[in-house]
């Protein structure tokens, strides 16, 4: 029993954990302010909960060579810690557990999330080496809010400002993930849109774009009320650390705090959701 809580924390580690709740705990959290059945919210949950789980290990097992030349101690599979094949075998079980689950919520639906997932799959596969590496994130983003609306009674598109926001949430959150690993990415041969900008554009571009997206959901309606408000400022808080922190070439410290404004925007769609109900 012991070897196998190992192996299992090992595969939950190569999974991208943080990403995986964050965006797992955001969707669930989206369909209950919108008025999802109890059994829906579990419906989104579990669908997204696979589909994320197939990406992270997908990654982890297509860069397994890349990341060990690259001496990332924090992959496990780069490190020895759990063999490439038991990756692999994991994101092809979550990724065929992400077709019925999405479809569960309606072909419609389902159909949406299985394009976001296939999008992130792409992105592993090879758009994250050329220069349209944005685009996989910006259409798996913006179509998780589209998801979880369609998968409601009546199957209504949702709000239009919520797949804008996430979108460009999305996109600034893959210029900001990329910094740490553009010299290891170059040698390797990587050339995606953030390597193609350089650090200090593609900072700028991020810090932008997670503005954007804040401020959208903040001021949809055309002035922000108090939560608004407060959101966009942390979000702006959020987003000058993230900045400052990025002068360190390693650091993860920026992607974490994009994940920290991810939440605060996951809050302000929230608020403006349960207020359009």
């Amino acid at each position: 029993m012991p070897a196998v809580v190992t192996r299992l924390r090992r595969l939950a580690e190569a999974s991208h954990p943080g990403p995986v709740a964050a965006v797992t705990g955001a969707s669930a959290a989206y369909a209950v302010s919108i008025g999802r059945s109890l059994a829906g919210v579990l419906l989104v949950a579990v669908a997204v909960l696979a589909g994320q789980l197939s990406v992270g290990w997908h990654n982890d097992w297509l860069d397994a060579e890349r990341d060990a030349a690259a001496g990332r101690l924090d992959k496990p599979v780069a490190r020895g810690a759990i063999a490439r094949g038991t990756v692999r075998t994991a994101a092809l079980a979550a990724g065929a557990a992400a077709v019925p689950a999405s479809l569960a919520s309606g072909w419609r639906a389902g159909s949406v999330h299985l394009v976001a997932v296939a999008a992130a799959w792409a992105y592993n596969t090879r758009a994250k080496a050329t220069v349209v590496s944005f685009l996989p994130y910006t259409v798996a983003f913006g179509l998780l809010p589209v998801f979880v609306s369609l998968g409601a009674p009546g199957a209504p598109l949702g709000p239009w400002w919520a797949p804008v926001a996430s979108a460009l949430l999305g996109t600034g959150a893959h210029l900001m993930n990329a910094l740490p690993d553009l010299d290891d990415d170059l040698a390797a041969g990587v050339r995606g849109l953030p390597h193609r900008l350089g650090r200090r554009r593609s900072l700028a571009a991020a810090a932008t774009l997670l503005l954007g997206a804040s401020a959208r959901l903040a001021l949809h309606s055309g002035r922000p009320g108090a939560p608004g408000a407060v959101g966009l400022g942390l979000a702006l808080v959020g987003v000058v650390l993230a900045y400052a922190t990025a002068g360190r070439p390693a650091s993860r410290a920026p992607f974490g705090l994009t994940i920290l404004v991810a939440l605060v925007d996951v809050a302000l769609l929230l608020v403006e959701s349960h207020g359009a109900r």
